[in-house]
Parts: structure tokens; sequence; C-alpha cells
């Protein structure tokens, strides 16, 4: 399948390139003992910021927290999320959030904010497990923790009153990777059965495994040196992760490698990217390949701003757009959509109002 040429996503917008100029420098993570420094930083902001955010979501959401085991015997914290708008007994379907960081940032406190505004906007129960981060747990650890969480979410379901039958895998960024990984392996595993997915901002094929199916159109070429994401900060997670020898074909790791065949069982699948991004590519090549295996997508971008530009909230009128996606997304999936012959790609001027 020949790759079409998506550069018109990467020109800047004037209120990006704004945000842009006050930004500081990155830290490096060239050192497994750097990026441990660096984490404990961007972690503390972070919770910071979703602690703030909870001030006026937290009164309206009821949370669990909850250890899941994994299969080598570790613990994994899990919270759960429900607005206090419907009964505590009603049963609601399931949405598994993976939230974002490289592999290497994250909590659980972090996801707060989105977590509640999914569970409050959607009517979903929301299911937050922070699987484990590098340096200290190289690949597949992460992996086999989001597989685990299926068969702990199947026996658990009941007593959160969640529908074990009507499940929503989605992720951020390093977490939408965990998704689609997942989605691939399997869509029914111990009971449970997944009916869709959300890709936010997806990574989806490793730096090394970057074949040429996405041709010199590359978005890893117009947005090497981009902010935020830079090639060398996503050779800098990958690296962490430690992944010895890979290979192209090993769809675990490279969901966006994935053959037609291997795609056709997938269920309805929600798509954002941002435009100013070196991923940017390789989502839309992924939501080609879903519509041309005939899965409903619902594929969003976001001109001319840069991998994870949610975090400045009220200062970039999109991330607006971008809670509205997410939301609107999960209501589409539960609505069981239907397959068009159209693929629409959704941007701030064709989007509904």
């Amino acid at each position: 399948m020949h790759a079409h040429d998506y550069s018109r996503y990467g020109q800047p917008t004037e209120e990006w390139l704004a945000i842009q100029a006050t930004l500081p420098g990155a830290a490096s993570l060239s050192t497994k003992e750097q990026a441990a420094v660096t984490r404990s930083v961007v972690n503390r902001w972070r919770d910071e910021a979703a602690a703030l955010a909870m001030k006026i979501l937290g009164p309206k959401v009821s949370t669990a927290d909850f250890s899941m085991p994994t299969r080598d015997g570790r613990m994994l914290p899990v919270r759960t999320y429900r607005t206090k708008e419907v009964l505590t007994s009603k049963s609601l379907p399931i949405y598994l959030h993976l939230h974002g960081g490289g592999f290497l940032f994250g909590t659980l406190d972090s996801e707060d904010a989105t977590c509640a505004r999914m569970a409050i906007d959607a009517e979903v129960l929301v299911v937050n497990v922070c699987y484990s981060h590098t340096p200290e747990h190289a690949y597949p650890t992460a992996w086999n923790d989001v597989e685990d969480s299926l068969g702990w979410l199947d026996s658990h379901a009941a007593i959160m009153h969640g529908q074990r039958e009507r499940v929503i895998v989605g992720g951020i960024s390093a977490g939408a990777w965990l998704a689609a990984s997942l989605l691939l392996q399997s869509t029914k595993r111990s009971g449970t059965c997944i009916i869709g997915q959300v890709l936010m901002i997806p990574c989806l094929v490793h730096p090394s495994c970057y074949g040429p199916r996405l041709g010199k159109s590359s978005s890893y070429e117009q947005n090497e040196n981009a902010p935020i994401l830079p090639f060398t900060r996503a050779r800098e997670f990958s690296d962490l992760l430690d992944v010895a020898a890979p290979r192209e074909d090993d769809i675990r790791l490279n969901p966006g490698n994935a053959t037609a065949a291997q795609m056709q069982h997938l269920p309805p699948t929600v798509l954002s990217i941002a435009g100013l991004d070196i991923l940017r590519d390789e989502g839309l090549h992924y939501a080609e390949m879903l519509h041309m295996c005939g899965v409903p997508t619902d594929v969003n971008v976001f001109e001319g701003l840069p991998h994870g530009f949610r975090r400045f909230g009220e200062r970039l009128s999109e991330c607006k757009r971008w809670d509205s996606v997410l939301v609107d997304g999960i209501k589409w999936i539960l609505g069981g959509p239907a397959y068009s012959e159209d693929f629409i790609i959704k941007t701030k001027e064709t989007a509904p109002e």
C-alpha cells in the first residue's frame, strides 16, 4: 500500500509558535541515571497539574484503588473512576486507560483528570492501570502488564459494576502503542470482550523497525526536529526499552506494521493524530489500513500541533477538541458504528461543532 503525503498537516500554527518560543530545553535521557532523575521531575509536574484540575472534577467522580498482580509476581496500582450522576450499582461499559509518557513517565495520580473527564462525560467506568516503566523494566514488561490486566478485569468487573462484555481499550502515545498491540493479539481473552480502541497520538512502530512502507513523505523526515518529541527523544525512549534485535514483522512490538490479514478482525477504532509530530504518518497509515480492511474508523488530525500538545490546556484552543474527540469517540464505539466507504480525516475546519 502506497503511503499518502500528509505533510500539509505539519505547518505549525501561530498559536503554537507563540507557546514554542517560551519552552525550555529538554533534559537528556541518555543514561538510565539521567532518565530516572528526569522522570522524578516530570512526574511531579504531571501530578501537580492533574491535582489542580481535580479540584473541579474530583467532587463529580467516585474513585477506588486496587492492586493488580502480574505474571512475574509484582503488584500494579489500579484506580477506577465513575460519575456520581449514575447509581453506584449501575453496570457501566469499561474504558481501560493506558497513559502516555514514553514508557518512562506517568503515575496513577497523573491520569486523574483525564480519567475523570471520560468517566463524567462518557458515563463509562474508567480503569486506570499504571503499567511498569523504564528504565527498571525493559520490553516486554509493559506489554505483559497490559495483557494481564484483561484477566484481572474479567475477575473484577462484576465487583466494580463494569460490563466485561463491553470493554474499550485506549491510550495516549506509548499507552496507545500498548493498546494497539493488545488488540492485535486478541479481541477476546478470559471472557473479556473488547469492542473498540481509542488511539491518541499513537506510536505504532519501534524506530528501528520503521521500514520503507511509509515512503519519502515520512513525517520522521519532516518533523525530525519537531518540539516535544523530536526523533532524538523518541530514540532515547525506545533505547530505554532495551529491545533485543527488534524485527519489523513483530507486530506485538510494531502494531503499525501489521498486514491487512492481521487487521481484519479489529473493532471500531478512534485515532487522534498531531500534524507536527514524527508519529503522524504511521498513525494515518494505520488508519488507512484499518479502513481498507473494513474496520469503522474515526480519524482526527490536529494540524500544526506537536506530540503531547494537550498539556498546554487553555493556552491552545485545540485542547478542547482533543477532549471532545476522546469522549465522543468512546460514545461512537459504544453506539456500534457501521463501516463507511469514505475515508474521512477530520480537522479543526471539518469537525462538527
